[in-house]
């Protein structure tokens, strides 16, 4: 497992945009296929996006294609999540997540992933 530290969230307007980034320690990090997850209260924790071991396949929920972007940096054991164009329903409380992998492939169910970040609260006002 992997300990995860998510940052950059914080309030801003409809329309706006933020970066979130999960910086992981532990074992190799380039092993890790990663997500972001996001849980609105009252509601179950959904997958917003997920990124191979390379970066080199991605996958995003159909509520968030062509305004987030997820991407990686394996030099710096980062990840990141970059939201554009946000709506009051991507409210949410936000979730890096690691999962092994062997193959260069995405994770998009949250049963393959087994460290989890402690959350960082995006709030989208209209």
């Amino acid at each position: 497992q992997v300990l995860l530290v998510e940052s950059g969230g914080g309030l801003v307007q409809a329309g706006g945009s933020l970066r979130l980034s999960c910086a992981a320690s532990g074992r190799s990090f380039s092993s890790y296929a990663m997500g972001w997850f996001r849980q609105a209260p009252g509601k179950e924790r959904d997958i917003v996006a997920a990124i191979s071991r390379t970066g080199g396949n991605t996958y995003y929920a159909d509520s968030v294609k062509g305004r987030f972007t997820i991407s990686r940096d394996n030099a710096k054991n980062t990840v990141y999540l970059q939201m554009s164009s946000l709506k009051p329903e991507d409210t949410a409380v936000y979730y890096c997540a690691a999962g092994p992998k062997r193959s260069d492939g995405v994770i998009d169910t949250a049963m393959g992933y087994d460290s989890w970040g402690q959350g960082t609260q995006v709030t989208v006002s209209s």
